[in-house]
Formats: structure tokens, sequence, C-alpha cells
């Protein structure tokens, strides 16, 4: 089985060749973003077409998977990661152009359980969640590398219950797949953002964790050193804007 980074890889290539005819800046910049972004930024983007623009091409992963793809040459023009870490991987690697990266919004950390099987659990330190599990599991996205597992897993570390939980857990490669998990049953727990929560019907929010038992969710974007797009720091304005923070803000994101 393919790693998760390179079958997206795999996946961005399929995706910019599904219309060789077209001249590449007949198409709108490639975006490559965290999978908790794919439901604000498909509106983002119509709204920039309308606009009298490209639309732009979108492909969302776990921001590790996406990172590695940028360290691989992915060709792309903007990255919008879930945490500060990953950019400052891609960062650090001499992959973006100086001075474009920016925050554009925030989120908040939460516990959700499937609606028609809820789980209840009262959160705060000592939290009886490996007793609330029962047989079954706590879907996150992994925990070692991908922004909301590690987020998930620094907030029950500081609740003192990550070592009686850990032997549960399910590690999803992304946050949309863990919050698919528990959609369909297959986990009575999950750990995802409060967007993603907000996102789903089948699911319902059973906590949210406090701010202080993990480091600040943070979305930042940058241009891609290789980008050579015209619009693509015109897309990464826009979601800067009034207007793009706007799209941001009626999705449930919050200010950076």
């Amino acid at each position: 089985m393919k790693p998760p980074f390179l079958r997206a890889f795999c996946a961005l290539l399929l995706l910019l060749s599904a219309n060789p005819s077209s001249a590449a800046n007949d198409r709108g910049p490639v975006i490559l973003a965290a999978a908790s972004l794919q439901d604000v930024l498909a509106v983002a983007a119509v709204e920039w077409a309308r606009q009298g623009h490209a639309q732009p091409v979108l492909s969302f992963a776990g921001s590790s998977a996406l990172a590695r793809q940028i360290r691989a040459g992915a060709p792309a023009d903007l990255f919008i990661s879930a945490d500060e870490d990953w950019m400052d991987v891609v960062e650090k690697g001499g992959l973006i152009q100086p001075r474009t990266r920016a925050d554009i919004a925030g989120n908040q950390l939460v516990l959700v359980t499937p609606i028609r099987q809820p789980v209840q659990v009262k959160m705060g330190r000592g939290m009886p969640i490996a007793r609330a599990l029962g047989s079954s599991r706590l879907a996150m996205a992994d925990p070692d590398s991908v922004p909301a597992g590690k987020y998930g897993k620094a907030a029950l570390t500081k609740l003192g219950v990550w070592t009686a939980v850990s032997p549960k857990v399910v590690r999803a490669e992304n946050v949309r797949a863990a919050l698919a998990l528990v959609e369909r049953g297959e986990a009575r727990l999950g750990i995802v953002y409060a967007t993603d929560a907000r996102a789903s019907r089948k699911v319902r929010i059973a906590g949210i964790f406090p701010a202080w038992t993990h480091p600040p969710i943070r979305y930042p974007v940058a241009r891609l050193r290789t980008s050579r797009h015209a619009d693509a720091d015109a897309f990464r304005t826009f979601l800067l804007s009034p207007k793009g923070r706007a799209v941001l803000a009626r999705y449930g994101f919050s200010a950076p």
C-alpha cells in the first residue's frame, strides 16, 4: 500500500492532468490545503471565480502528507497547513516565497460521538474516556504527524488520560477520515475540529477541549517557491481579505 502522502501526490498529478488541452494559466492556481478546509475553500474558490478569475484547483490531505508532497516537488502554488509546525518544515526547507506566510484562520478541538449511538463523557482532568469507550475505539488523525491528531494527543496528555486511552486509538490519515469513522459508527468517539463536526449531520459534539490543553490551532498560508501562476498571490490575498475572512467565519472558523 502506498503511504498517504504518495497517494495524495498521485491524486494531485491525476487532477492536474485531467484536462491536458488547457494551458496552465487557463486553470486557476493549485492549492494544497489541510483536509479540514475542504468545504470552506470550495466556496471561497467559487466566490473568487465569480470575480472573473480562473477557479483554483484544490487538493486536500493531511498537512503532513501535503508537506511531504511539496518536499517531493509537487507542482502547486499555495500551501495551507492546519498547524504552524508543518509550515515551519516547508519554510525551513526554503520552499516558500519570502514574506508570503500569514495566518488565515483558527479553530477549536472537539470530541464527537455518533448521533444514533452517543457516548457521554464529562470533559476535564482525568476524564473517564477510556471507560466510556468500553470495547469501542477513539478515532483521531495520526497523533504522530497530522495536526488534528497532534492537538488531540496534546489535549489528552494535558488532561492526564493519554496513557489510558492510547491503546484504543484508531489512527486516520487526516481529520476528515477520523470523522468518517465516527459517522459510520466504527468508532464511538472521535477528536476533530469544531468545523468538521459542524459539517456533519451524523455526529454531535460530546465536549470541547479547553484551549489551554493544546497549542493554538492556526492555519498558515504561504506561496510556494516554485509557484508561477499569475493569480496565486492574489488568491492568497483574497483569503486574508474581509471577504475571504467572512467566508471562513461562515463555516465556523475563527479569526487567527
